[in-house]
């Protein structure tokens, strides 16, 4: 059973949508804090107000094997973001917001939609600057009869104080590890302090879900998995992170070393992201990651 079960039986769900309800007053449920009202419709660095705005949703058949399965993931791609990757692949909705703002019962329409037509699991991207707009959604859709497990599908530039409000509302958490390095991170995706930021996340959402169980069909049911994407000329630190999630985490961590680097966006501005990846670059993480432990690996070199 999806864990928010509980809570909305428990009337936790509801409290948690108001506790986050009124965090919007001053908005902090992010690392930016930008303290605007977004219930008046003031924007910070996510671009987004009261109301959440969605690009798409469907079903996804080329997430990780257990995400997606064989009857696919339930995708809802929410626009803007907060965090300013200049490589985006898919800056047309996270920078540029391309989509349209969606009131709490359309958007929880949407996961029931997606529950009707045999999605394995409702998968949100790009949740950060939205999750008090997924949790009055969800609060709709429940009653309406919702049940599959809920996927946060996330940069990784995540707030340890909301994710301990909403604990218990998601079954799987999907972070980026993008960074090793706080510098690049600032350069490469305007965001301060990301390693710092993004480790205690992953360790909270570790601590409330723990290993990726997948079930007899190999269909994900609830723990973490995490993204790492190669970058040209080790720009990511690969190193850093997999020794991270070996020495704190755990070695049973199920990891995507992603290889599908390509120029896009603003990218070809920055000195060395003008190119893809070698396949000798993807070798190495893969490599990397094994010399630390780490084994449950997506796809890929193993």
């Amino acid at each position: 059973m999806a864990s928010y079960l509980t809570l909305y039986k428990n009337d936790k769900l509801k409290e948690i949508k108001n506790i986050l309800h009124d965090r919007l007053k001053s908005c902090d449920l992010c690392p930016h804090s930008c303290k605007i009202n977004r219930l008046k419709n003031e924007k910070g660095k996510c671009k987004t107000g009261k109301l959440a705005k969605v690009c798409s949703f469907s079903p996804h058949h080329g997430e990780e094997n257990p995400i997606s399965g064989h009857k696919g993931s339930g995708t809802i791609f929410f626009s803007e973001c907060n965090m300013n990757c200049q490589f985006c692949q898919n800056y047309d909705i996270s920078q540029l917001g391309y989509g349209k703002e969606v009131s709490a019962e359309e958007l929880g329409d949407m996961m029931l939609r997606l529950q009707s037509i045999g999605c394995h699991n409702v998968n949100f991207v790009s949740p950060s600057h939205v999750i008090y707009q997924i949790i009055e959604a969800l609060y709709y859709a429940v009653k309406k009869g919702l049940y599959i497990p809920l996927v946060y599908n996330t940069g990784g530039y995540d707030k340890v104080e909301t994710l301990i409000i909403i604990n218990g509302v998601f079954d799987i958490y999907m972070p980026d590890m993008k960074y090793g390095d706080a510098d690049v991170g600032l350069r490469l995706s305007k965001v301060n302090n990301y390693p710092e930021i993004n480790q205690k996340a992953v360790l909270e959402m570790y601590k409330q879900v723990g290993d990726l169980m997948i079930d007899s069909n190999g269909i994900a049911e609830r723990g973490l998995l995490i993204r790492h994407l190669v970058m040209p000329d080790n720009l990511a630190n690969t190193e850093k992170l997999v020794k991270f999630l070996s020495e704190y985490v755990s070695i049973d961590t199920y990891i995507n070393i992603m290889g599908q680097y390509h120029p896009a966006y603003n990218s070809r501005n920055f000195i060395g992201l003008g190119r893809r990846i070698f396949t000798e670059e993807l070798k190495e993480a893969y490599n990397i990651a094994k010399k630390y432990g780490l084994y449950r690996f997506d796809k890929g070199f193993y």
